[in-house]
């Protein structure tokens, strides 16, 4: 080989070099392309990259870095409390800045890797980018088999961080130090990639992250990963634009690319020029102002009817930065039998689909091109007006499930109206589970892309908190909520923990119902009498969990992790906890009860739950009858 000039590192202290050196461009604007590390250390990387980390720091300092900034060859680190919990903040923080930055995310060997799985299918399902560095066995097999090892008799090289394997969209392990000169470029391409991004991982042995090695220079000198905008193919743009001009009643579907590619512009240009009316995703809401004429609000099971009536009758849908996962489609029962499709998107996975004309595109760049194109073509005058007349029943809706009078507990939907009042266009509102992403998909008025932040692709309970810690990190000067229920607050509170030991400050708004509201819901009207769906004690003369109400205090759960929390007794105090909250420079939890049962907005489309095909339950055998009445809606989109 040639002479290269070389730095002896160790393999923990050359990753964590690198990576502090890796940036991204898109439209002339440089960043950084890691904003850190978060991690959690134990044997396997407390002397492994948990000392590159250190040193790095340290020499940064020693070289008169002052503190709080960040040393040429650093990577910020903040302790987390929860290995998934970290993951989920990645995502959080990789989201908000419109994956062009990202995360990184280290965890010791065994179950603090395997903790991070969750997180890594929700970061792939999301096409969120994330870097996860779980620890791994001896690459020496010396000690084996070593605390926490999974032994394999069929397979000695296989080991538990395998299974990140499938929830990756890339993997290595880095049995050898050199393999990291090859295969860190190839895992930087993917996190920047915006049609293939997901999580990353790169497992690490424990020797191999100690083990020096003598590494090129080169291979630490800034690299920029250029992050393009794939502009439609001309005969592509063509069939699209003839599809279109052919459609009396077109239909625009906006997903999560709508936002990531940054088109809010391009969209509502679109939508002024030609009158189409956009319905949007849980992804995509915000791409399109609420209050725009053209904006008929979300599509699908748990949609706007304003949305999902034109979807009925719509003879051309026009997806934007979608996948069409099951809730958009209503279980593909919510378009009508004349349908076609034009899908534009990055992925030519994505845009593939439902036989459509397919634009593999940038979203913005698609719409550009699109609105030029169809330059003289609008809607017919009776198809905008039925738009306005939809639009505007729909927002009464809207307005009566705010103003619903219900008592002695709230409804959810009267405490999302005063938290839509307090939440700005410049603010970030967070949630991923429960009954609150069905009623925020009808009812919260979005008013800027990025402010309304669902993580709804895995739905993942406990996401909530920890993601608004990254989304803060992003948008520091962003006020950023996280509404979540008692259920998915107990699933993962403790990152309330980092926040107050960082200093970052998130308002989390806790929903205190006492059970599982939207599967208490689907579990009676699908026969299954919200079996399970309620946190009550055991009842020692039923033996089920229907006695009294367990003697659980979120509140002071919350207070003892360092959090300020507020108790608002009814809707007005709610209002100024609220306003308590914003002032106040420190993490706020606002604990308000609801009622478990209180109505939800009304829906006006399906979703494929199966039902027992046989049972002796007469609500069973009644909720299996409508099930199969139900389905014969669905149809294949070919």
């Amino acid at each position: 080989m040639s002479t290269q000039e070389t730095v002896r590192l160790t393999t923990g202290q050359a990753l964590v070099r690198f990576l502090a050196h890796q940036w991204t461009e898109r439209d002339g604007v440089r960043e950084q392309m890691f904003a850190g590390c978060f991690g959690i250390f134990g044997h396997g990387n407390v002397a492994g990259l948990g000392q590159g980390l250190l040193q790095a720091y340290t020499e940064a300092r020693e070289a008169g870095v002052p503190a709080g900034e960040r040393g040429p060859d650093e990577l910020p680190y903040y302790l987390a409390r929860n290995e998934q919990g970290m993951v989920h903040a990645a995502v959080g923080y990789a989201r908000a800045a419109n994956r062009t930055r990202m995360m990184a995310c280290a965890a010791s060997i065994g179950p603090g890797s395997t903790n991070m799985l969750t997180g890594a299918a929700l970061a792939t399902i999301d096409h969120v980018p994330v870097l996860l560095l779980p620890s791994d066995v001896f690459a020496n097999r010396v000690p084996d088999p070593v605390l926490q090892q999974l032994e394999l008799p069929t397979g000695p090289d296989i080991t538990v961080n395998d299974a990140f394997r499938p929830l990756s969209r890339y993997f290595d392990r880095i049995w050898r130090p050199e393999q990291l000169l090859a295969s860190a470029p190839q895992a930087m391409r993917v996190l920047a990639d915006p049609a293939e991004t997901g999580a990353v991982t790169l497992a690490l042995p424990q020797d191999v992250q100690a083990e020096a090695f003598d590494w090129p220079v080169e291979f630490f000198r800034d690299r920029v990963w250029h992050i393009g905008r794939p502009v439609p193919q001309p005969d592509a743009l063509a069939r699209a634009v003839e599809a279109i001009r052919h459609a009396r009643r077109p239909l625009l579907v906006a997903g999560g690319g709508a936002i990531y590619s940054g088109a809010s512009e391009a969209l509502t240009a679109f939508a002024d020029a030609t009158g189409i009316p956009v319905a949007d995703t849980q992804a995509g809401k915000g791409a399109i102002r609420w209050d725009h004429p053209a904006a008929v609000g979300g599509l699908g099971a748990t949609g706007a009817g304003s949305a999902n009536a034109l979807a009925a009758q719509a003879d051309v849908v026009i997806g934007v930065g979608t996948r069409w996962t099951d809730f958009t489609t209503a279980s593909r029962t919510v378009f009508g039998p004349d349908a076609t499709f034009v899908n534009i998107n990055v992925a030519g996975f994505d845009a593939a689909k439902h036989g459509a004309e397919m634009v593999v595109a940038d979203a913005r760049e698609a719409l550009t091109a699109l609105t030029a194109a169809l330059a003289g073509y609008a809607v017919e005058q009776g198809y905008a007006a039925e738009v306005t007349r939809l639009r505007e029943e729909a927002q009464r809706t809207v307005d009566a499930c705010y103003g619903v009078e219900h008592g002695p507990l709230p409804a959810q939907t009267a405490v999302l109206g005063v938290l839509n009042e307090a939440v700005t266009a410049d603010d970030v509102l967070i949630n991923a589970a429960g009954s609150a992403p069905g009623d925020l998909q009808q009812l919260f008025r979005a008013s800027a892309p990025g402010q309304y932040h669902l993580e709804y692709g895995y739905s993942c309970m406990g996401y909530e908190i920890p993601a608004a810690m990254g989304v803060k990190l992003a948008r520091p000067d962003a006020e950023v909520y996280a509404l979540v229920g008692d259920g998915g607050y107990q699933m993962a509170p403790q990152e309330l923990a980092t926040l107050v030991s960082e200093g970052i400050k998130v308002i989390v708004v806790l929903v205190q119902n006492h059970g599982f509201a939207s599967i208490g819901s689907l579990s009676e009207s699908h026969g299954s009498e919200r079996f399970g769906t309620a946190y009550r004690t055991r009842n020692p003369e039923t033996g089920l969990l229907d006695g009294g109400p367990d003697p659980v205090d979120l509140a002071a759960n919350a207070a003892s992790l360092g959090a300020d929390v507020l108790t608002p007794g009814g809707l007005d105090e709610l209002r100024t906890a609220l306003r308590k909250a914003r002032e106040n420079d420190r993490t706020t939890v606002v604990v308000v009860e609801t009622d478990l049962t209180g109505p939800n907005p009304p829906g006006t489309a399906w979703w494929d739950v199966p039902v027992s095909e046989v049972s002796t339950l007469p609500a069973t055998q009644r909720a299996r009858a409508d099930y199969e009445r139900d389905r014969t809606n669905q149809r294949y989109y070919l």
